[in-house]
């Protein structure tokens, strides 16, 4: 595993990774499901050439990080990674850095601007379209297809398969969420690091059978949930990134979502693209990504 660094929060010692500590100003870049903080290798880079000042946390439930109390419920309710967010924010004392986050990592950080208006500078999301955390949301019947593996987390097989199997479900997302051959054996092993954490499976769980309502969440975010539902209208000028190949969520999932921004508002689909952007097409997305913030 990569070198990390770790702050402590109230609930989490997370692990993170850093590129240019000294940079005048900061981007914080947060991962997706299933993936790791390493998924930004080499889009952080170039980010740290420009000048900014790179983090790259590690989720709850993703080692390295870890829960500081055994009795800490191990949600994984996306209010919770909003929350996280904040918190890391605060530990490390940043004042609104660029929140750039990809599937999980997109949901934190748009929560995280939700839950605090003046959270960040900008905002970048990679393949999530704001305003889909409803659990009463309408779906089209492709994208219910698309979401096979919620209703399976939703059942006991579904459950033992996250813990028991791992690498296996992991794979199957990455080959079937992405044109073909788009990542190297390297990179699929050093991502999966990242699921060996204790608390991996029950937070992975929880957090899609939380998202439909099959399950309650942990009552120390009620207010915070309160907050983001409805998805509050953003003034943060956003920029949203999506495959045009991605069929985890569709890039229709993430069109004509203009009235969900009170400021200014971009998305690019980007042809040929699965569902991992970052890693597919890295140079792409972090010119994207360096040409919005310095507009």
């Amino acid at each position: 595993m990569a070198d990390y660094q770790f702050v402590s929060t109230p609930l989490l010692d997370i692990g993170y990774l850093e590129w240019n500590p000294h940079g005048e100003r900061t981007a914080v870049l947060m991962h997706g499901w299933p993936d790791s903080a390493e998924s930004w290798s080499e889009v952080a880079p170039v980010l740290a050439d420009a000048g900014y000042r790179v983090l790259a946390p590690a989720l709850r439930g993703f080692a390295p990080t870890r829960f500081r109390d055994a009795s800490t419920p191990r949600s994984g309710q996306l209010a919770a990674l909003g929350r996280d967010l904040l918190e890391f924010r605060d530990a490390l004392r940043l004042t609104q850095p660029a929140l750039i986050g990809h599937d999980w990592g997109a949901r934190a950080v748009a929560n995280a601007c939700g839950l605090d208006a003046a959270a960040a500078s900008h905002l970048v999301m990679l393949s999530v379209g704001y305003g889909t955390n409803d659990p009463s949301q309408t779906l089209s019947f492709q994208q219910a297809r698309n979401y096979w593996y919620h209703w399976f987390m939703a059942t006991p097989r579904g459950e033992a398969a996250v813990e028991h199997e791992r690498r296996a479900i992991a794979r199957f997302m990455w080959d079937t969420w992405s044109p073909a051959g788009w990542y190297d054996e390297p990179a699929f092993d050093e991502a999966c690091r990242a699921f060996d954490g204790p608390d991996w499976a029950q937070v992975v769980v929880h957090s899609y059978r939380h998202r439909w309502r099959f399950v309650e969440g942990d009552p120390a975010y009620a207010a915070d949930e309160a907050q983001l539902h409805p998805a509050p209208v953003l003034a943060v000028p956003t920029l949203v990134l999506h495959g045009g190949a991605d069929t985890c969520n569709h890039p229709s999932t993430s069109s004509g979502r203009e009235r969900f921004f009170s400021g200014r508002y971009e998305r690019v689909e980007l042809d040929g693209v699965g569902h991992f952007p970052q890693r597919e097409a890295p140079q792409a997305v972090a010119s994207w990504i360096l040409t919005f913030l310095n507009a």
